[in-house]
């Protein structure tokens, strides 16, 4: 049953894919910035792309989780939300403010942003990731605590669901390890410390259970499986989630100078993170293949299929790969940890909102599924954005490898630029990839404008 208040997640998802499309650009233009360095300069400094890149990733995530809230919670606890006028409020806040902040990096000194802004009364800035000005990071609580307080007291007057509480415990999760962003002591450890508290418990933590319970609602959906043979795998996958996580925050610990019993506690925990990522790719094929109906939205599940496999690739078995101590030891800082976050990113959070949007899109527009002619073109932009964002990662990889021996390995280790001008080739290919995924990209915004038989509707 659709409710008429899930209309207000359609700007959200339509906002959250166009400040998609700005990341992607500025990736690009950071890219081109690695080989050619005074590629727009002194118009876009590399450190601005830098911010407006990571920037727009967030607020456009952010953006997508809360389109997805607002179009499952209702469904979930079959009652109409509590405010949609609150919700499209608050839509408009969140855009004007991502948009100010945006300008303000691109048009402002950094220097001259944070003393406009009264950095100086509140200290916020200069932080990788939480470069905003504090009045912006003010402006993201007062949409979050509105956009927590719409949600909840829609499922305390209907029916509570597991995925609507695992949703609303991620989502509160989120909103409140925020709060450390305004934390920003001035010994440097403790501001590492706590700083991870924002970064590594979002995208380790809470964040996964915000993905686990929008991918158990659209595998719910496509398949018809019972819905408490799809908990129960919920549970496990966010037990999980939330065992390693929190202690595996340790692994940013090694070397920022913490007590050495970190990189045991970093170390094996870490070890363990693969495992919730490759339960929810078992999760994801298992109810697929025990399915009771064809849903006609096939690349929606595809989509929920691919998330849980990447999520699996970039956020377990890349990040595997360098997160024990002795081997970080020599490669954190390089470009394998820009593997790992470009498809750990992509795999667990871009896919899955991707996933509800796919989804969501068709029903919002009054159909179960767009035309075959359409989702043949979205299964075009699903396989080349996952391809070219697999061979950014890989490409990352190599270089990240070459990296590791030039500059940390060898006996007569060479300067940091000296190595980067030996690596420029694969970031040439990563610039092609790149090219490659914006194109996905594009396809898959057009997809929604083609017409197709009426008769694959129905």
């Amino acid at each position: 049953m659709q409710y008429r208040s899930q209309a207000v997640a359609k700007p959200y998802f339509i906002g959250a894919i166009a400040l998609f499309i700005g990341q992607v650009v500025f990736g690009l233009v950071m890219g081109l910035q690695y080989v050619v360095g005074d590629f727009l300069f002194p118009a876009i400094p590399f450190n601005v792309a830098r911010m407006v890149h990571t920037n727009l990733l967030i607020v456009w995530l952010l953006m997508g989780f809360m389109g997805s809230a607002y179009y499952l919670i209702p469904e979930e606890a079959e009652t109409e939300l509590h405010s949609p006028k609150l919700a499209i409020a608050m839509f408009w806040v969140f855009l004007a403010a991502g948009a100010l902040t945006v300008l303000g990096y691109l048009l402002v000194p950094y220097a001259t942003l944070a003393k406009d802004t009264g950095n100086a009364v509140l200290q916020t800035m200069g932080r990788e990731f939480l470069e905003q000005p504090w009045p912006t990071k003010l402006g993201i609580v007062v949409v979050a605590l509105a956009f927590l307080y719409n949600v909840t007291m829609t499922v305390l007057k209907g029916r509570k669901t597991s995925v609507s509480l695992v949703l609303l415990l991620g989502l509160w999760g989120l909103a409140l390890f925020f709060l450390f962003s305004f934390y920003d002591p001035n010994n440097l450890v403790l501001d590492k410390y706590y700083w991870w508290w924002v970064v590594h418990l979002w995208v380790e933590g809470v964040w996964e259970l915000i993905l686990g319970a929008l991918l158990a609602f659209v595998l719910i959906k496509v398949t018809g499986v019972d819905r408490e043979v799809i908990e129960k795998w919920l549970y496990l996958i966010i037990a999980m989630t939330l065992i390693t996580g929190i202690i595996g925050t340790g692994h940013h610990y090694y070397w920022i100078g913490t007590p050495k019993y970190w990189q045991w506690w970093g170390g094996v925990f870490s070890a363990l993170e693969p495992l919730p990522f490759f339960m929810m790719t078992l999760f994801a094929f298992s109810m697929v293949g025990r399915r009771r109906r064809e849903h006609p939205n096939k690349v929606a599940t595809l989509w929920a299929l691919g998330t849980g496999v990447m999520s699996f690739l970039g956020a377990g078995v890349w990040g595997f790969m360098h997160t024990l101590a002795p081997v970080n030891y020599y490669t954190h800082g390089t470009q394998i940890t820009a593997s790992h976050g470009h498809l750990s990113f992509y795999g667990a959070y871009v896919m899955v909102v991707l996933t509800m949007i796919s989804y969501a899109m068709p029903v919002l527009r009054g159909r179960p599924a767009n035309s075959r002619a359409a989702q043949a073109w979205e299964t075009w932009a699903f396989w080349l954005m996952t391809v070219s964002m697999m061979l950014i990662a890989l490409f990352l990889t190599a270089a990240g490898i070459l990296q590791v021996w030039l500059q940390r390995l060898t006996d007569t280790p060479l300067p940091f630029m000296a190595v980067q001008d030996k690596i420029a080739f694969f970031y040439w290919l990563r610039e092609a990839a790149g090219m490659g995924f914006l194109l996905g990209l594009l396809v898959y915004v057009a997809s929604f404008f083609v017409k197709g038989e009426r008769e694959a509707l129905a």
